[in-house]
């Protein structure tokens, strides 16, 4: 059994505030304080081809902050990426890179807050119908990758 003082927390949690800064508290010996980290600013990748921009998202709907948004965006991009247009990648890339708190988009996603004007288009109303699961499909874990191979073999 662990004694009440062994367990140590490590010096340093960084938690995602809504405001784009990356909020911690480190302990000392002194006692704890506060440190802010601005995160950079998110920025569209223009002279991406549509090939690449699809593999990145895949890469980036699986590794989320947290794991409902890696299940729920990693299943939402096998089933829609590969037939999205160009304007429809935007706004998805957009929509999962620029909010810098992932709760802020799962509850969106999952309909417990508003969706703000500038996330509420065609991608974000997928999403929300995904989020449904109306064929109530057992969403316990995110897709193997083999489906992005079939057209190679």
């Amino acid at each position: 059994m662990f004694a009440a003082g062994m367990l140590r927390r490590a010096p340093a949690r960084y938690l995602l505030s809504s405001f784009a800064v990356r909020r911690g508290q480190v302990s000392d010996a002194t006692g704890t304080y506060e440190s802010e980290i601005q995160l950079p600013p998110w920025k569209e990748r223009l002279n991406e081809t549509p090939e690449i921009k699809r593999a990145r998202l895949v890469y980036e709907s699986r590794k989320r902050g947290m794991l409902e948004n890696c299940i729920l965006l990693s299943l939402f991009a096998k089933k829609y990426l590969s037939s999205m247009t160009d304007t429809q990648l935007s706004q998805y890339d957009r929509l999962i890179n620029m909010p810098s708190n992932d709760w802020d988009l799962y509850y969106w996603a999952t309909g417990a807050q508003e969706t703000p004007k500038e996330f509420n288009n065609e991608v974000m109303d997928l999403l929300k119908e995904f989020a449904k699961n109306k064929d109530m499909e057992q969403r316990l874990r995110q897709p193997d990758l083999e489906y992005l191979f079939k057209d190679a073999q």
